[in-house]
């Protein structure tokens, strides 16, 4: 029966150090010709390994979450810079939502001179009615009140913006523009045109008659 030096135990765990994790310089794992006990030696020897290994595994996981981090920040700033899609017209397309916020993106990606004309809408509707509601559907911003529906609307066209209210056929005077719907009429605000007199004066009519209550 033969016997396994301490050398040939401390050379052969070396080795499996190396081949999984890679040379690296650990202090303590250089042998110690001072230690008595081939046991102790072996024990202590182990621990250290034991340790570096873990020294490695944390810094490894670290890294992960390092590039994790990186990733994600990377991908919300994609993200934050992404333009909203324009579709026919040049409408953005825009998540159906509640609140503002949707209705300034939308502002925001009008395109050219229909943005400013968004905005100064926007504006007019809410200094006229202060409680207003705000929310966008069918890609289109939404103005209402609580418990009595939704009385304007807007939408990009090629050449103009066109503002619907949605009980415009009761307004003073009424809106030029007519279609199927009985209750609805709206105007086409062309580049230079926003008359915001006229418009800021349906906006209070609307806002005094039951809305759409729709969605």
């Amino acid at each position: 029966m033969s016997l396994i030096s301490v050398g040939e135990v401390t050379t052969s765990r070396t080795r499996q150090y190396d081949k999984l994790y890679g040379k690296c310089n650990v202090p303590g794992l250089e042998v110690k010709k001072e230690t008595s006990s081939p046991e102790v030696w072996l024990s202590d020897f182990s621990d250290k390994v034991n340790h570096a290994q873990c020294g490695r595994s944390q810094q490894d996981g670290q890294s992960n979450i390092q590039e994790v981090n990186e990733g994600a920040m990377k991908a919300s700033t994609q993200h934050a810079n992404t333009k909203p899609v324009l579709l026919s017209g040049g409408n953005p397309q825009i998540a159906k939502a509640d609140g503002d916020a949707p209705v300034q993106a939308y502002i925001a990606a009008m395109p050219g001179w229909k943005s400013d004309v968004g905005r100064r809408l926007d504006e007019l509707i809410v200094r006229t009615v202060p409680d207003v509601r705000k929310a966008v559907r069918w890609n289109s911003p939404w103005y209402g009140l609580e418990g009595q529906g939704w009385f304007v609307s807007y939408h990009v066209f090629t050449r103009y913006v066109k503002v619907t209210f949605l009980n415009g056929a009761s307004l003073r005077p009424v809106p030029p523009g007519s279609g199927k719907d009985k209750d609805s009429r709206w105007v086409d605000v062309y580049e230079g045109e926003l008359d915001e007199k006229q418009m800021k004066e349906w906006v209070r009519q609307a806002a005094a008659l039951p809305g759409w209550c729709g969605f």
